[in-house]
């Protein structure tokens, strides 16, 4: 076996994107050469025998997307269920799990129809014409040229598995800190728990974290990460001078624009615009001085409802003695999410997968990979017996070629109807500023958040009242004059 250069990566950087499954998004990216990666390795894709029974129990095929259906890059229409109940439906045709929970992938295409019956009557965001068998459908890798020529040309992980079966914020408190303390849906906002951001700062490891186009997330979600310096927060374009200079940190953990408007890849947003946006976070770090030093991580932190047909395997370990909610024990993993590994010192189409035998890839494999690479310490029992990634970099020169030279980025054509409907995660957002101790005329920090409506409204809100607590940050640590 080569020999694992981990040693020379000084940069490893994170994006992750939002609620797509692995299939959906890279299923078909071997098909034309019958499931074989270009260096000959076995790749789990679809096969094209894939199916799903409908609502009148007849088989629905999994399907390819053309360029030219309606609402291509905005499938699969509407918002799938995600939640704990939903993804149980999902995997085992029931929202509560059998015993043992063996997961046969058959309830995406009733799941589907349940919520579009929910999301109708409560007026939520579902695109003309969209039915409970779109989301059978798979994107070619020509309509994800950004995507799939990265997985293509560098690693792609056929094996990589969502954290715990449900929604978003559960399966980003894994990545962030190994645990999501017990808690299984995006009900909690906020955790106790320490952080890699923490361990980093106590071990003088510098890291950052980057908003698209607001004041990141990330930061409100945890105490050692809202009380951290504010130089470790900024927005993409800061990342991208940071790339450009030379300056990035050890660790950077980007995010998308949250908005329905954004570049998240949220269904049913605009899938395109992530692919932009991909393609913008490579290029920011190709072409910057540290790039042969640089490892990315594209990952997505759920898989949204989309429709995978590999069973996610148990085996998971439970990472702390945190009580799981809806009865949850934290055993079995989520669904396959799509993972793309790039650096110049990865051989060219490699399938990066783990022994059968081993602990598979989750979220916390980039928290053994980061622990790893700096000698840090384990923040729970789960990233403790998770797999690094740092085996997949076994060139000791690194390559000089550009996989995506000559891509042309897609664009879609049309624009959701309901771009200026403010997002969950905008929502969550706006929430978590609102309860900022930001002192007023009086010097007290109560507070009333304003009515929001519109997603303009809800960014707004977010970065002047950011702003307010960050000036109100600075004045309560500058000494006093006598």
């Amino acid at each position: 076996m080569a020999e694992n250069q981990l040693s020379q990566i000084n940069h490893i950087v994170v994006l992750m994107l939002e609620n797509r499954s692995f299939d959906h998004m890279l299923g078909l990216l071997c098909a034309a050469s019958g499931n074989v990666s270009p260096s000959g390795q076995p790749f789990e894709g679809l096969t094209g025998n894939e199916s799903n029974p409908g609502i009148d129990r007849t088989l629905v095929p999994a399907f390819t997307i053309a360029p030219s259906d309606a609402n291509a890059y905005f499938m699969p229409g509407a918002d799938p269920g995600e939640g704990y109940s939903a993804t149980n439906s999902q995997l085992f045709g029931s929202t509560t799990p059998p015993v043992p929970p063996v997961a046969i992938n058959n309830g995406f295409v009733t799941d589907f129809s349940y919520t579009l019956g929910w999301e109708s009557k409560e007026g939520w965001s579902i695109l003309a014409g969209t039915t409970a068998n779109d989301i059978m459908g798979i994107f070619p890798p020509t309509m994800l040229p950004v995507l799939s020529g990265l997985a293509r040309r560098f690693a792609v992980c056929d094996h990589w598995f969502g954290p715990v079966p449900t929604e978003t914020l559960p399966n980003r408190a894994f990545v962030n800190a190994g645990t999501s303390q017990g808690h299984m849906d995006d009900k909690t906002t906020k955790y106790t728990c320490p952080t890699i951001f923490g361990l980093l700062s106590q071990n003088n490891v510098t890291w950052s974290v980057f908003g698209y186009d607001a004041p990141p997330l990330t930061r409100l979600g945890f105490p050692d990460t809202t009380t951290a310096d504010d130089d470790h927060f900024g927005e993409f374009a800061d990342f991208q001078t940071a790339a450009a200079n030379g300056t990035l940190p050890s660790y950077t953990f980007l995010e998308p624009s949250w908005d329905a408007s954004g570049n998240s890849q949220h269904p049913n947003y605009n899938v395109a615009l992530g692919e932009q946006l991909i393609h913008d976070v490579y290029y920011a770090l190709r072409n910057g001085p540290a790039w042969n030093q640089t490892l990315l991580i594209v990952t997505y932190d759920e898989h949204g409802g989309c429709y995978d047909h590999v069973p996610p395997p148990s085996g998971a370990l439970a990472p702390d003695n945190s009580v799981g909610e809806y009865g949850f024990d934290f055993t079995r993993f989520g669904p396959r999410v799509p993972t793309v590994l790039v650096s110049p010192l990865i051989p060219a189409g490699t399938v990066f997968r783990v022994p059968a035998s081993a602990t598979p890839l989750d979220h916390t494999s980039i928290l053994k990979t980061i622990e790893t690479r700096w000698n840090l310490p384990a923040l729970t029992a789960r990233d403790a017996t998770a797999v690094g990634v740092g085996d997949v970099l076994t060139l000791a020169q690194p390559r000089s070629d550009d996989p995506l030279l000559g891509i042309t980025v897609p664009v879609a054509s049309g624009v959701s109807p309901d771009e200026d409907r403010p997002s969950h995660l905008q929502q969550v957002h706006a929430e978590l500023v609102s309860q900022l101790p930001v002192p007023d005329e009086q010097g007290g920090t109560h507070h009333v958040m304003p009515p929001l409506k519109t997603n303009s409204d809800y960014k707004a809100y977010i970065r002047s009242r950011t702003a307010a607590w960050r000036v109100s940050r600075r004045k309560s640590s500058s000494p006093q004059r006598a």
